[in-house]
């Protein structure tokens, strides 16, 4: 039996890559330090340890104990945004904590790392990316995955270390943290939308994302090591067609039920404004098919929404500097 550690499987795409792995008969190795996921998303049938990929001592006895065949490395603080305010914490989790797995993944002879980056190491560049577009990262997030993905090319160099980079955008479906405010715009619609509340946009609302729903993204991950030719390629992935916040916040009210939805402008942040990515060699490579439409997304992620209920955000005790921070983050 192959055995998978799943880093960040209690988190959201976390949570959906242990469950695509163990349907496909892997025995998988959740570790989550649960900052930002929830144990009950953690699939009964994973090995689930709660711990942090910067506690080396507990990799290495997690590296020993279960013979790890690959490594789906989630573990991430992904607050785009945020982390310009964060950057220490945001270079340890997200630069530091990779560097100890992909150390431990060399000296055991792992035979896949799968790294789930982000489209946020382009920068602002010419919509819509692709994988040729030269990374010019504008904020520490980018900075730190792009880092990681570096260090995954030269240790496939010097230590043939396999590999697999998928550069994911604006994911959003079932099991995400609703509650988080420093991320996932859909989710915090919902979530205000739950409370009653305006939902809440940056600047004008004209930044064009293209939202990609968990369906979309979870089973492509996961069988991606079963591919010998998407070993050392990196992929964007996700959905192909942009949409403005204003479309969206219209979208996700009409999904329920609201017509005439609040929207609270708030003053804009630093933020590309077109960020959407082109996946024609996601397509090629490994024979995807074509993205869920919008609406029927999130008329399956609002039925979970109903379903749990709203969920408090939890407020970031950590901010480093305070200098520029948008005043709804304070």
């Amino acid at each position: 039996m192959k055995t998978s550690l799943v880093t960040g499987g209690a988190g959201f795409i976390g949570s959906h890559i242990c469950q695509e792995l163990i349907d496909k008969g892997h025995k998988v190795v959740a570790l989550d330090d649960l900052s930002g996921g929830f144990k009950d998303n953690v699939p009964k049938e994973a090995v689930f340890c709660e711990g942090s990929i910067l506690d080396n001592s507990l990799l290495s006895d997690l590296f020993e104990k279960h013979s790890i065949d690959y490594v789906f490395h989630l573990a991430a603080y992904a607050a785009e945004g945020l982390s310009h305010f964060i950057k220490r914490f945001n270079y340890e989790n997200n630069l530091v904590g990779s560097v100890n797995l992909i150390n431990l993944s060399i000296l055991h002879n792992v035979k896949c790392f799968v790294f789930t980056s982000s489209i946020a190491v382009y920068g602002n560049g010419q919509a819509p990316l692709d994988e040729k577009t030269a990374p010019i990262p504008e904020d520490p997030y980018g900075i730190a995955k792009f880092a990681v993905e570096q260090e995954l090319k030269i240790s496939e160099e010097m230590f043939d270390l396999p590999y697999i980079i998928f550069r994911p955008h604006n994911v959003y479906g079932e099991k995400q943290n609703i509650g988080d405010k420093y991320r996932n715009v859909v989710g915090i619609f919902m979530n205000q939308i739950m409370q009653n509340l305006p939902m809440t946009i940056f600047g004008d609302g004209k930044q064009m994302r293209a939202f990609s729903h968990i369906s979309d993204v979870a089973p492509i991950i996961a069988s991606s090591i079963n591919i010998p030719k998407a070993f050392g390629e990196v992929f964007n992935i996700g959905s192909d067609t942009p949409h403005t916040l204003n479309e969206l916040s219209r979208e996700v009210a009409s999904v329920f039920g609201i017509e005439s939805p609040q929207i609270k402008y708030l003053e804009a942040r630093t933020e590309a404004l077109e960020a959407y990515a082109d996946h024609s060699k996601l397509r090629k490579l490994l024979d995807v098919g074509p993205a869920l439409p919008l609406r029927e997304g999130l008329i399956k992620f609002a039925n979970w929404a109903k379903n749990h209920g709203p969920r408090k955000s939890q407020e970031f005790e950590n901010i480093e500097v305070k200098k520029n921070l948008p005043p709804s983050w304070l």
